[in-house]
């Protein structure tokens, strides 16, 4: 950007503020107490929609059956609640000031939801808070999402291979469970998960994704108090890295399409099956231009003790665990 375009823009944020930050600021603080539970009860409704399809056959199924999407919004929306108080109750303990978690409702999604995220004003000063505070809303997370996995499996169908539906990621953990839970799988088979399986693994989906070591991520948080400042520069290398991952999937994808004939359906499909690493590798770099492309410096000078870097090894490799090339595949 040029000088005189970021002249401009400074302008143009300098006089939005003085002009509507009067007006805005009263409004918000009578709003600002009810966000969080409004959010909450809009994405119940959301998520318990995006559980109807999966247990009412049709593509219209009638309003007296959207109670029937529990199966799938009660065990996603435990294992949500379980990380973002994770996140709250490390945050109070540290005395680090922090809002209710906000919850982010998306209707028309396979999840009904884009998670949730907590306000924190103030910067985190100390090494420790910053592991603590990153690490526990994964950890929190992942201990109802295992079991929620586990037995949604065991209510779960292994049936030949559907040229239509949706294909979700496979991750080591994934691919493990399926093992202990499932059994050996056929060539041509899959496991067609159960809601309660489905919401376990998008528990996974959720915690591959906050685990990412890349700015104000749970991950990066994480791998910041790991490493310090050196923490930017690797941060800056895995999002990088997310770019050439979405290359390889798109070559993954078309490939197939251009050996049946080149069909445009079918291309413009497998383009948009590639395009999650994308979309997060522009995502991510907004996410760092608002905080001004690093993570905020810790600069208390203390070291982590024995289990804490225990656990901040043990949360990065648990996102190697849960990461998927290719997390969701529509055929």
């Amino acid at each position: 950007m040029s000088s005189d375009a970021e002249w401009a823009w400074r302008q143009l944020r300098v006089f939005v503020l003085r002009r509507l930050a009067p007006v805005l600021a009263p409004i918000w603080r009578f709003v600002a107490p009810f966000v969080p539970y409004v959010a909450f009860l809009l994405t119940v409704v959301t998520v318990l929609g995006a559980g109807v399809p999966q247990v009412v056959p049709g593509d219209d199924p009638p309003l007296s059956s959207y109670w029937r999407g529990w199966t799938f919004a009660v065990p996603l929306l435990s294992i949500l609640l379980a990380h973002e108080f994770g996140h709250y109750f490390a945050a109070r303990f540290h005395g680090v000031p922090a809002s209710l978690p906000v919850f982010l409702p998306m209707p028309w999604s396979p999840f009904g939801t884009f998670g949730a995220v907590i306000g924190m004003p103030d910067r985190i000063a100390s090494r420790r808070a910053l592991l603590d505070i990153g690490a526990a809303g994964p950890l929190a997370g992942m201990v109802l999402a295992i079991p929620i996995l586990a037995y949604g499996l065991t209510l779960s169908d292994v049936r030949p291979l559907d040229p239509h539906g949706l294909m979700e990621g496979q991750s080591l953990l994934y691919l493990l469970m399926k093992r202990v839970f499932v059994g050996v799988i056929q060539p041509g088979h899959d496991v067609f998960l159960h809601p309660v399986a489905f919401a376990g693994w998008t528990g996974l989906f959720i915690t591959m994704i906050n685990l990412l070591p890349v700015g104000q991520l749970d991950g990066g948080h994480v791998a910041y108090a790991l490493f310090g400042e050196k923490q930017d520069r690797y941060g800056a290398r895995i999002r990088t890295a997310l770019l050439p991952l979405c290359g390889i999937n798109l070559v993954r994808n078309l490939w197939p399409v251009y050996r049946a004939g080149w069909e445009a359906e079918a291309a413009k499909l497998a383009i948009t099956n590639s395009l999650f690493w994308l979309f997060w590798f522009v995502l991510l770099g907004g996410i760092l231009w608002l905080s001004g492309g690093k993570h905020p410096p810790v600069d208390d000078g203390e070291k982590l003790g024995p289990v804490r870097r225990v656990i901040a090894v043990g949360s990065l490799v648990l996102f190697v665990l849960l990461f998927m090339p290719a997390p969701l595949t529509v055929q």
